[in-house]
């Protein structure tokens, strides 16, 4: 088996709301709370139990390799490896088939660094010293992964995009055998902390922590949890992804001219993907989209979405059943629209005290 931590995905990123008729921020900054609540340390158990069995399909600087590899070999993949298991529910088997693959396949982890922490001075790693717990695996994580994966990516890892350090270290059983490697490389947490497939290089992708066109975001206890088919309860469902590259082709926009750029955008966008300019005020949904801060822009991420969600008036988003694009149930009801506008120009209520509001000459 093996351990692994998610470092915080996202964070600082700002959200932006749009109604039929008023800015709102209220599901923003849920979303945004969601993806930070994920980012608390995601500690599977134990870890690799059995590095003997890893067997390595390829490797980055040499021929393929068939068969088992020793205990010794756990500490020898090289920057820019990919690796690939089977989650399961069974401990016996969970983890166990631990391989290294070709980036283009699906896989789970990409190395950075391994780091032999056997050479470090001190008794803490010595031979016979007791097993680290989580939290301090946590912090040798923290002290070792993120500036391994700084050095990898070359200072251009985006710290709220959607990858997200991690650590892989030795279990128990391999500790008290002499096992003193820890992993450092790069994983794509969900919003839950699940570890995701992801497909090649972080160093050939945009790194920007959007979901594709189409994706219902599930729901737990009013917050976004994982992507789910939208006939299940969701929280929002993305309308579209936006390159800001199109409007942005130089240095990083201020939030006002995004905002002001993604205001028009979004909603011209979302017009089209429900199929009609009504839509979104008809099904009492909002509309909100992404920002991109000056570190994510550093770090080359370009791309924000559009999404489409339900506010609750405590709070939180409701739940939805079905795609936008077709009927659907908000809390388990049909969504009613609100009252057409008035014919003619409306009115804004005058202020306490303030002189009545004519429209003559």
């Amino acid at each position: 088996m093996s351990g692994y931590e998610t470092d915080s995905p996202p964070s600082e990123k700002s959200r932006r709301t749009l109604s039929a008729t008023t800015a709102r921020r209220g599901l923003a900054m849920v979303a945004v709370g969601a993806v930070l609540a994920a980012g608390a340390t995601v500690f599977l158990s134990d870890g690799f139990s059995t590095p003997e069995k890893i067997t390595t399909h390829a490797t980055a600087s040499g021929p393929a390799t068939d068969g088992p590899v020793s205990a010794s070999s756990f500490g020898a993949a090289d920057p820019g490896a990919c690796l690939q298991w089977t989650p399961t529910d069974d401990p016996e088997t969970d983890r166990q088939d631990l391989a290294e693959v070709s980036c283009a396949d699906p896989h789970r982890f990409e190395v950075a660094r391994d780091i032999d922490m056997s050479v470090y001075p001190g008794v803490e790693f010595g031979p016979g010293s007791p097993y680290p717990g989580s939290i301090r695996f946590s912090e040798l994580r923290d002290e070792h992964c993120a500036a391994a994966v700084d050095d990898y990516v070359g200072a251009k890892f985006d710290p709220n995009g959607r990858f997200g350090v991690g650590l892989m270290f030795p279990s128990q059983a391999g500790w008290a055998k002499g096992e003193r490697t820890l992993r450092c490389g790069v994983q794509m947490p969900s919003n839950t902390g699940a570890l995701m497939e992801m497909t090649g290089s972080i160093l050939d992708q945009d790194q920007s922590k959007v979901w594709p066109t189409g994706t219902c975001v599930g729901i737990n206890q009013n917050v976004p949890a994982d992507p789910v088919d939208c006939a299940a309860p969701h929280a929002y469902e993305v309308a579209s992804v936006i390159n800001l590259t199109q409007q942005f082709p130089g240095g990083h926009p201020s939030e006002g001219d995004q905002d002001a750029y993604l205001e028009r955008t979004c909603t011209d966008a979302v017009n089209g993907y429900l199929g009609s300019d009504t839509a979104l005020r008809d099904k009492t949904l909002t509309l909100f989209w992404d920002t991109i801060d000056v570190a994510s822009w550093l770090a080359g991420s370009r791309q924000v979405t559009c999404s489409v969600g339900a506010e609750l008036d405590s709070g939180g988003f409701a739940t939805i059943v079905g795609t936008a694009k077709g009927d659907i149930l908000i809390n388990g009801a049909a969504p009613v629209p609100p009252p057409s506008a008035p014919d003619g120009r409306a009115l804004p209520t005058p202020l306490p005290g303030a002189a009545p509001i004519t429209t003559g000459g």
